[in-house]
């Protein structure tokens, strides 16, 4: 008979693993004062991509017996993306609050920079800025943070559970009754 596992209790690990590495880049980032640097952003994207993967992989070894479908590989991915926008979002509070207030100004000033290098008139720099100005609170940033990590979570999930699946041989492998 088939152990039934727990998909949110068997991924807690696998989440904070995860949360600890975007957490740790971020910090390097963060003293390196590359925190606004696009590429090394889309490097982080590798990254999670990678380690998403080596963790859905142990996922399935250790506790699916080598075997997993692409549905239950892109849920047990979704759960992991889910501890990790958890995680990461309780930072994103912490760091805009309490480690460094003033890096919402930057962040700001940076904003602003980036749309006038691009040539955007004035009336839509001063529209833009209106509105982010609003929403550049960390009690708003943190909710925005876990809602966009999911979207992205899930789309790596989605792409990684391509690798992952691995549902045996039927002929091979069926269930004893």
């Amino acid at each position: 008979m088939e152990e039934k596992v727990n998909v949110w209790k068997a991924n807690l690990n696998n989440g904070v693993i995860l949360a600890l590495a975007g957490i740790g880049y971020s910090l390097i980032l963060y003293f390196l004062g590359q925190s606004f640097n696009k590429g090394l952003g889309y490097l982080f994207i590798l990254i999670q991509f990678g380690l998403l993967y080596f963790l859905l992989k142990s996922y399935r070894d250790n506790f699916k017996h080598g075997q997993i479908t692409y549905g239950e590989s892109v849920g047990a991915g979704v759960v992991i993306c889910l501890y990790y926008a958890i995680g990461v979002a309780i930072f994103t509070y912490i760091l805009y609050s309490y480690i460094d207030p003033g890096l919402i100004a930057k962040q700001l000033a940076f904003t602003e920079e980036t749309m006038l290098k691009k040539g955007a008139p004035q009336a839509a720099i001063d529209a833009t800025m209106s509105i982010t100005k609003k929403i550049m609170k960390p009690a708003i940033m943190a909710p925005i943070s876990i809602f966009g990590n999911m979207i992205w979570g899930t789309i790596i999930s989605l792409v990684a559970s391509i690798f992952i699946r691995n549902e045996g041989n039927p002929l091979l492998d069926t269930p004893e009754n």
